[in-house]
């Protein structure tokens, strides 16, 4: 009897381990794949994408920044 409770649970054990492992391996299989044909993913550089959208935002600022007087003077002029 114990060496049937012992087989039961285990085996319970090895399935909800390899369900697990599937359920963590199956979304990303697509990736794993191309990885191990040995495609290189490009790497990711969270900084350098903040520093490219801090520029955007400051060009944005600056182009909608009100002209001051004299400069619109000086354009009307030319």
């Amino acid at each position: 009897m114990v060496a049937v409770l012992g087989v039961v649970i285990f085996s319970g054990a090895f399935i909800f381990s390899v369900a697990v492992i599937a359920a963590m391996i199956v979304p990303q299989w697509r990736r794993i794949a191309r990885l191990a044909a040995g495609n290189v993913e490009p790497g990711f550089t969270p900084l350098a994408e903040l520093a490219r959208a801090e520029r955007r935002i400051r060009v944005n600022r600056w182009a909608s920044a009100p002209v001051p007087q004299p400069i619109r003077r000086l354009r009307e002029v030319a």
